[in-house]
């Protein structure tokens, strides 16, 4: 790890350096059409209080009835967390009040989780990795939602979520600075997209986190700690690390205390606020759920899920190194599913794989950041960035070239060779063709012919009018080779 990063581990206040001192509770929608325990709906953005069953709404004599999808969803998240996997679990009722919690407890684990620890790889800003600790992963059913603003005396509630089957992934105390933290959960997220147990989407509230910040004297004991609820954008994660960090470091060395409590974040005015105070916490008084035997299952189950699990973001990256890309290029396309995804088409259309990473991650991703288009609804298919990638690479256009049939295909759409084809512009090979516009350039130009033997680097000027003369279609590196004997350069 190199200085820099390892300084960006601390904080600095009056008294000296400070660490900061990271977990995240991790809560995490399961991708599946039915809710833990009932066959109500999932689907996000329906008519309030549409898709809630009896159970849900914790009518008299309802019981609960374990989705048999949601446990591989959850032992299929474990195992791509490389984390243990218990095949005896159970389901405990967590009691606490809220308006929007029908039954006056939420089913969840607590001591017998289906999943233990595992380890998540994350990659760090300097280009080094470290390993996050995984202490476990509990599935639990979501609460409803209370909504204050609809009307100005009451508040309305919506069952739609309550029931909803969440994976809680509680990392260990490992990560040091926000930056870590973001890679987590970025890498974390990546994950659960590519085994498709969630979809990641956090402004649909289907991934969130709790944070956990602590600071200590560097290799001091741990300092109390804070939890900031329900974060749910990765940006907002850093930036609430970042000000409870300060907050607490700036109270300790002004002779003050922490008082362990709970949190939010306010993102408008990009600060943390307290809640409760932990001492005032419910106790939750946990114990089993009397209406839900034990989840008992074979290892056989485990093995028949492993064996179906996808290539996932750390072995595909290390797949793509050996095809030739630095590390760097392979880590950027292996993040978003998504774009590994459309960077294997390309591949699958006959692209040369460092060729088509350089137009990917430069030229088209490009493209679509300044739009704002993600590359699911993005204009140019796989196939025509690939055609366009094999276009350069046989000589038929070249770079300039490349980058104005993309425009096209952006624009119009269309079979990239057809285009070229259809409006003239293969590069220009033809070393006659191209030496005519050398020597009416060099001819027009005496000043420069001097100058450019003096100083050669202003070859450069040279080659632009060329290329310009011949409207962007002459081979490059055949223009530089004929100016430089045009010109008697060697070097």
């Amino acid at each position: 790890m190199s200085n820099a990063a390892a300084k960006s581990k601390y904080i600095q206040g009056s008294t000296g350096p400070w660490e900061i001192v990271i977990g995240l509770e991790v809560h995490a929608q399961v991708l599946s059409k039915a809710k833990l325990f009932s066959a109500a709906a999932t689907q996000f953005g329906a008519d309030p209080n549409s898709q809630v069953s009896f159970v849900d709404a914790a009518m008299p004599g309802m019981l609960p009835v374990i989705n048999r999808f949601c446990v591989e969803q959850a032992v299929k998240t474990g195992l791509g967390l490389k984390a243990k996997i218990n095949l005896f679990s159970i389901f405990d009722r967590k009691n606490y009040f809220y308006p929007d919690l029908p039954q006056g407890y939420q089913i969840s684990q607590f001591k017998h989780p289906i999943v233990g620890e595992g380890v998540v790889l994350i990659d760090l800003p300097d280009g080094g990795t470290a390993k996050v600790g995984i202490e476990r992963l509990h599935l639990e059913q979501d609460a409803g939602k209370s909504i204050h603003d609809q009307h100005p005396d009451f508040s309305f509630v919506d069952l739609n979520r309550s029931g909803v089957a969440l994976m809680e992934i509680v990392s260990k105390p490992d990560m040091r600075s926000s930056d870590e933290a973001i890679a987590y959960v970025k890498k974390l997220r990546a994950i659960l997209r590519y085994l498709s147990t969630c979809d990641g989407n956090m402004e649909e509230g289907s991934l969130r986190a709790d944070v956990n910040v602590s600071v200590r004297k560097p290799g001091g004991p741990l300092g109390t700690r804070c939890e900031i609820k329900n974060v749910n954008s990765i940006r907002f994660i850093g930036q609430a690390i970042d000000y409870e960090a300060r907050r607490q470091v700036d109270i300790i060395e002004a002779g003050g205390s922490i008082d362990q409590e709970t949190r939010l974040f306010d993102s408008k005015n990009v600060e943390t606020r307290s809640m409760r105070s932990k001492e005032e916490a419910h106790d939750y008084r946990y114990f089993p759920d009397p209406d839900l035997l034990p989840l008992e299952f074979e290892q056989a189950f485990v093995d028949k899920i492993a064996a179906s699990l996808p290539e996932l973001p750390d072995e595909k990256r290390e797949r793509l190194v050996a095809l030739g890309l630095p590390v760097y290029d392979a880590t950027v396309l292996v993040g978003e599913k998504e774009i590994a995804d459309y960077f294997e088409a390309m591949l699958a259309a006959g692209a040369e794989p460092k060729a088509a990473a350089n137009w990917l991650n430069n030229e088209y991703l490009g493209r679509l950041n300044k739009a704002g288009i993600d590359i699911a609804a993005g204009p140019v298919p796989a196939a025509s960035n690939a055609a366009i990638v094999c276009l350069v690479a046989d000589g038929t256009i070249n770079g300039k070239t490349a980058k104005d049939v993309l425009d096209i295909v952006w624009a119009e759409g269309g079979d990239p060779k057809r285009i070229v084809d259809a409006r003239g512009l293969k590069q220009v090979t033809d070393t006659s063709a191209i030496e005519t516009a050398v020597d009416a350039v060099i001819a027009a130009n005496p000043d420069k012919v001097a100058a450019a033997k003096a100083k050669p680097q202003m070859i450069g000027w040279f080659v632009g009018q060329v290329m310009k003369a011949t409207g962007g279609k002459a081979n490059p590196t055949a223009v530089n080779a004929l100016l430089k004997a045009r010109l008697g350069i060697t070097e």
